[in-house]
């Protein structure tokens, strides 16, 4: 199986308690093919303009990812400047500079229109519809978002989440669009608006999985210190979608095995700046952190007579 993604490729300048990198690799895009490439293969759509360091290409190629999907254009890569201090939950957006993805129009290979399953990364509602358009009927489609689309394109989100099979928030996301305060109620929200299954993350505090048959709760990885956040949300939807795609299921099981494969990729992701741990992961390292969830999160019935 394959997955095609589309979205941000970035250079990041981040400074959080622990350190400080300037024009490191970034983008929902980036950090979720990179993610997604030790479950299955990726094929990934974005911009970059002439500034874009070869060596970026070069490791994404490295891991296997195809990169035809992005288009090289006149002008700057986009750049995003952000600053972290001890609540690691929450981002300072510094300076945000679009550059040649402020005219971004995705432009998708023919051989990769017919990829089982597609991730739209947080870009425009109206250009992820527009992908839905060119692809050719994938066994699987998610997509994630952010506040900015909520408060400026929400009837473009709206129209969008009724046609794909899993939708992926944050929890201050899920509040704002569904105007709930319980995650619960939100989760529940948003299913009524036509996906299969929602996914509402939680940062340091794990994610929920919502579907008809219930709801499943998958804990956080305990680390004793996070260097760097960002990217986190699209790392886990990287393990948890290339997951789902390398078994080529879409039931209970799997999402909930795909939830658990989500979190371990976002608790490497968040051990080092930029893609630093993930360059260096393998999937022995993989198992071994998913065996090691079962076992942080497994508990014996009561022997209680009641």
């Amino acid at each position: 199986m394959s997955i095609l993604v589309v979205g941000s490729i970035a250079l990041d300048s981040i400074k959080t308690p622990f350190g400080e990198k300037k024009e490191v690799l970034g983008g929902s895009a980036t950090y979720f093919s990179y993610s997604a490439s030790f479950f299955t293969d990726v094929k990934m759509v974005g911009v970059v303009g002439k500034d874009f360091p070869e060596e970026h290409t070069a490791l994404l190629k490295a891991r296997g990812i195809d990169t035809k999907g992005i288009e090289v254009t006149d002008g700057k890569t986009f750049r995003w400047i952000g600053e972290y201090e001890f609540d690691m939950n929450v981002a300072q957006t510094k300076a945000t500079h679009l550059n040649v993805f402020e005219n971004f129009y995705p432009k998708i290979p023919d051989d990769y229109k017919k990829c089982g399953t597609i991730f739209l990364a947080n870009i425009d509602p109206g250009l992820q519809l527009d992908v839905l358009n060119k692809v050719d009927k994938p066994n699987l489609v998610v997509c994630d978002t952010m506040n900015l689309w909520i408060e400026i394109k929400k009837k473009s989100l709206e129209k969008l989440i009724s046609k794909v099979d899993i939708i992926i928030m944050n929890d201050s996301e899920a509040r704002e669009f569904t105007e709930e305060a319980s995650l619960i109620k939100a989760g529940i929200r948003l299913l009524k608006m036509g996906p299969k299954y929602c996914v509402i993350k939680k940062g340091e505090h794990g994610a929920l999985l919502f579907s008809d048959h219930g709801i499943f709760s998958a804990p956080s990885y305990p680390l004793e210190t996070v260097y760097d956040p960002t990217g986190a949300g699209d790392t886990f939807a990287g393990g948890f979608v290339g997951y789902i795609d390398r078994l080529n299921k879409i039931d209970d099981q799997t999402l909930r095995q795909a939830m658990i494969c989500g979190s371990v990729m976002a608790s490497f992701n968040v051990e080092d700046f930029s893609l630093e741990r993930l360059k260096s992961l393998n999937l022995n390292a993989i198992i071994s952190r998913y065996k090691e969830f079962k076992k942080f999160s497994h508990f014996e019935e009561p022997e209680l007579s009641l």
